[in-house]
């Protein structure tokens, strides 16, 4: 039996893959996005099975009235993906209050408004996956892309929670914690705050650390995703990527590192 899909920010990168790849399938994908012009290609080879819905999940009552439609238009959800995002590009001191704001309704309390919508229409059914895009670096801070960490970082807090709550009603939740493909993030998805000259050296820095290379197509990773959805017992959190799970495993390591170097301290407090 074909499966029914709900996928925010469907028109590029991520989603836009997990769509093609549903879609393939021969599952039904409800596609999400601000803009769904170019989606209109995908929907016209796919015989109806493709129902883009113009959406800002930003907008919580927009985002109810979406899910609640795609029920009553297709019966059913079975897979939800919270892909919808964007980068805010800055150091901490140089971020608008206004910039903040909006970064984190979209890629945290977007996911939180998605998830609400659509529990209630999974549990009635008896069950239906999640899938909340992170990030590899989830947990981790870093220089000019502090607030994009701080929003997956929190999503991924709220997807350990949810997944908890949810289980018993036979609801798996997934975080997907993504490397670095080439979704176009770092262009039509940036939001880049005003520059403080102190920080330039900084800048230069970080460019020629991370280089030009966009990373691997999206579409690469589209088949770990519908394995991912086809188990029975899924894991709560998935490293996607090769370079990315060797890059968490080191990143852990260090941590814990750091940790025993300093547990002499610790242990003077109580608690």
């Amino acid at each position: 039996m074909s499966r029914v899909w709900f996928i925010t920010g469907a028109s590029r990168g991520l989603g836009r893959a997990f769509a093609e790849a549903a879609l393939a399938a021969g599952d039904r994908v409800v596609g999400a996005a601000r803009n769904v012009a170019p989606l209109e290609d995908l929907a016209a080879g796919h015989d109806g099975r493709l129902v883009p819905v113009a959406l800002d999940v930003s907008d919580r009552a927009a985002v109810r009235e979406a899910v609640d439609g795609a029920v009553a238009s297709l019966g059913r959800l079975d897979v939800v993906v919270n892909n919808a995002g964007g980068l805010l590009m800055g150091m901490i001191e140089e971020a608008a209050e206004e910039q903040i704001r909006a970064h984190l309704d979209v890629n945290v309390l977007g996911a939180v408004w998605v998830c609400q919508a659509a529990v209630p229409h999974l549990r009635r059914q008896g069950g239906g996956r999640i899938l909340q895009v992170t990030s590899m670096a989830a947990g981790v801070g870093f220089a000019s892309v502090g607030f994009y960490g701080a929003g997956k970082a929190a999503l991924d807090s709220i997807t350990q929670a949810l997944a908890m709550e949810v289980e018993p009603f036979g609801i798996k939740v997934t975080n997907l914690q993504m490397g670095g493909y080439d979704t176009g993030l770092f262009t039509t998805g940036t939001t880049v705050a005003e520059p403080l000259a102190v920080y330039d050296p900084l800048r230069e820095k970080l460019a020629a650390m991370w280089g030009e290379d966009a990373g691997p197509d999206p579409r690469t990773a589209a088949p770990v995703i519908m394995e991912l959805v086809a188990l029975p017992d899924p894991p709560r959190r998935l490293i996607v990527g090769a370079a990315s799970y060797d890059l968490v495993a080191e990143l852990d390591r260090a941590r814990t590192e750091e940790y025993r170097s300093w547990e002499h301290l610790s242990r003077k407090a109580a608690g």
